[in-house]
């Protein structure tokens, strides 16, 4: 069936992980026969979750894409990750949805991730709904569930569907608007006194939400005159775009019941991609979206592998059909769409076209990547992601010698498809390193090198590129004689090693006289110490704040030469160096932390631990404060993880390299000793 803007909602599931997700999807889609069978996560058989990643770990890592089909219209349901590592997915996904679906579980109540959830739909400014999932496990506590929300959330939560309990056990659900009641079963079923209660104290909830969204309807409502059912209609549309009313919906996905009643609301009172909001430009711009203009498609995700790469777009403007030229606004490069399709899950069927604010995939785009605008005519680039930035760095090697280039091509094909990680070199240490959200995220990039491109990689803490310099000033005297019969080699320097702090470079000067050592070997000293100052002498790091006087020296009419100079320099600097108080040097970092009031304590006495200075604290609203504070490097390659323990998953920061500082006598010891044993390995 071909489906118009009108008659599309792309919805964007959200929650913490385990909360229920891609079994709401999964159900969604059984019960419009979308799929033959309900599928399991415990059996590896969903629609949703079908990488072979996921299939393992039993938990999505990537945003799926499952359409519903349900009373002529097309639900594009994006199933997000609910495991914090997997963020970048969201920020994806909610670049092409047009309201937000938050899942928490019934016994589990409010988790850190549907807190987070919670907190990019409203940065995002998306209309938000929430499904309690789960109704069927023992202990289930959908009232208390609701009371946390309103607490955590405030009042714009209205339950639109709530159950009849008897007991312990879920009965049946009550929606709210029509004042009817269904079994598990589907069946309808008589209110109970209590159910009756419920309905009106969050009728009359309703009511008040629904007043808010225009002055007609508060006037009304001052009045004490009821609403009729369209003015509770467009009351709740308009609230729930204007993020006014947060409606609460119920069920069981597994048990398959409150799913249908999802999917009516859905249809009912989300907006559809012309009702939503609009894209933004690179500009700022708002570029709305327009079934009759020129087309345009967005590219949100890009799945690749070794056969090649998929490319989902929303479609912005006009329609996409087979067999089109676009052009890469961003590169300006030619693309023909010769394979376009509708995903779901790993299933592609092929169409010849796709409208406007609806969803596709385009394979073989050689030149595309994620965040690109794809145009037939004139277009004005879409702004592209905003990831977070990815703290947790790890060096990363392979298992097998000689494999290093096999890594780097399988990075840069994953890089295609999760742009929330960045790899490179690290022009310091020589090593490769890889930076993302977390553990989970690096070890699910390092199975996926081995699984797609059969590379085993490990991952070893990143190392930190430390600094010597010297704190005294010391005089010396290099020579370099060397006789072998024919032309000897003789060169002979007095050169003065001191402390400087106007470069980090070394600062090399010449203050001899009367020509004791010839001008055209002044040079080549200078060369001999810029060879040598790569590697201090107390763990091989570079030496650094170094100024070098050549203020004496001799030389052999015949004997001297340039190679005898540099070696003479080279002498003086062995041995003038250790004498010179050399000491250790490491990277300090600005750090800002962003952490609940409540977690404060823990994370100043963490990071004094880490040695950290604290420079302050400002109030960030919503109960949290931003930590700023000056740590050392080389103590905080497992803060990412700590912080998350430390927080439950709420915390979040950024570093950024400002300087070098001595590194106190007491720590110096070990990093010499590693880096000697790192030489030896």
């Amino acid at each position: 069936m071909s489906y118009t803007a009108k008659n599309i909602r792309n919805i964007a599931l959200l929650g913490h992980g385990g909360d229920g997700k891609t079994m709401l999807a999964e159900d969604m889609l059984y019960l419009t026969k979308g799929s033959d069978r309900l599928g399991s996560i415990a059996d590896g058989n969903t629609v949703s979750d079908f990488d072979p990643e996921e299939i393992k770990r039993q938990y999505s890592i990537s945003t799926s894409l499952i359409p519903v089909e349900f009373e002529g219209t097309k639900i594009n349901l994006l199933d997000n990750p609910g495991f914090f590592d997997f963020a970048g997915e969201i920020v994806q996904s909610l670049r092409v949805a047009d309201a937000g679906m938050i899942v928490l579980s019934a016994k589990g109540g409010i988790a850190v991730g549907a807190e987070k959830a919670w907190k990019s739909l409203k940065d995002a400014n998306l209309p938000t709904m929430f499904y309690i999932s789960k109704m069927d496990e023992d202990n289930a506590n959908y009232y208390k569930v609701v009371d946390d929300m309103r607490a955590m959330f405030g009042n714009s939560v209205v339950p639109l569907q709530f159950p009849i309990m008897n007991g312990e056990k879920c009965v049946g659900l009550v929606d709210v608007l029509s004042k009817t009641a269904r079994d598990t079963q589907g069946n309808d079923m008589a209110l109970t006194a209590e159910a009756e209660e419920r309905l009106e104290e969050y009728l009359a909830e309703l009511s008040e939400q629904v007043a808010e969204t225009s002055e007609e309807l508060m006037d009304k409502f001052f009045m004490e005159e009821p609403f009729t059912m369209d003015e509770l209609i467009q009351g709740l549309k308009d609230g729930l775009k204007q993020r006014s009313i947060t409606p609460v919906f119920a069920g069981s996905a597994l048990a398959g019941y409150g799913s249908k009643r999802v999917m009516e609301y859905i249809v009912k009172f989300c907006p559809n991609p012309l009702e939503g909001l609009a894209m933004q430009g690179e500009e700022g711009e708002e570029i709305a979206l327009d079934p009759n203009g020129s087309p345009v498609a967005f590219v949100y995700k890009t799945i690749s592998d070794q056969f090649g790469k998929n490319s989902y777009f929303k479609v912005i403007s006009g329609e996409i059909t087979e067999g089109m030229a676009v052009t890469n606004v961003r590169t300006g490069g030619s693309e023909k769409l010769s394979n376009i399709f509708f995903a779901k899950g790993k299933n592609q069927t092929k169409t010849a076209k796709i409208a406007c604010g609806d969803i596709g995939v385009a394979t073989k785009l050689a030149s595309v990547k994620t965040g690109d605008t794809l145009a037939a005519g004139k277009a004005a680039v879409i702004k592209g992601m905003d990831y977070a930035e990815p703290c947790y760095k790890m060096a990363i090697y392979a298992k097998v010698k000689g494999q290093e280039d096999k890594i780097a091509a399988g990075l840069t094909k994953l890089n295609e498809e999760d742009c929330s990680f960045v790899y490179g070199t690290d022009a310091e240490t020589k090593e490769m390193t890889i930076a993302g959200v977390g553990d989970i995220h690096l070890g699910v990039i390092c199975s996926k090198l081995a699984s797609k491109f059969k590379v085993e990689a490990e991952l070893r803490p990143a190392k930190i590129a430390y600094r010597e310099t010297i704190k005294k000033r010391v005089e010396i005297h290099g020579r370099h004689k060397k006789q072998s019969g024919g032309h000897g080699q003789f060169g002979d320097v007095h050169i003065r090693f001191e402390p400087q702090s106007e470069t980090e470079d070394m600062i090399f000067a010449d203050e001899t006289v009367g020509g004791c050592v010839p001008k055209n070997f002044i040079p080549s000293v200078e060369k001999g110490l810029r060879n040598c100052i790569g590697k201090g002498v107390l763990a091989g790091y570079p030496m650094v704040f170094l100024k070098a006087t050549l203020f004496f020296g001799s030389y052999h009419p015949v004997d001297s030469s340039d190679m005898a100079f540099q070696t003479a320099a080279a002498v003086a600097y062995k041995e003038g160096i250790p004498t010179a108080g050399p000491t250790l040097l490491e990277p300090i970092a600005e750090l800002k932390v962003l952490v609940p009031d409540a977690n404060m304590g823990d994370i100043i006495g963490d990071l004094n631990k880490r040695r950290g200075r604290v420079m302050g604290m400002n109030p960030a609203g919503d109960g949290q404060q931003i930590v700023e504070a000056e740590v050392p490097v080389g103590e905080m390659s497992s803060y990412a993880i700590d912080l998350r323990s430390m927080t439950q998953g709420r915390g979040s920061y950024s570093m950024k390299f400002v300087r070098y500082e001595e590194v106190p006598q007491i720590n110096q010891a070990k990093i010499i000793e590693d880096a000697k044993n790192a030489e030896e390995d």
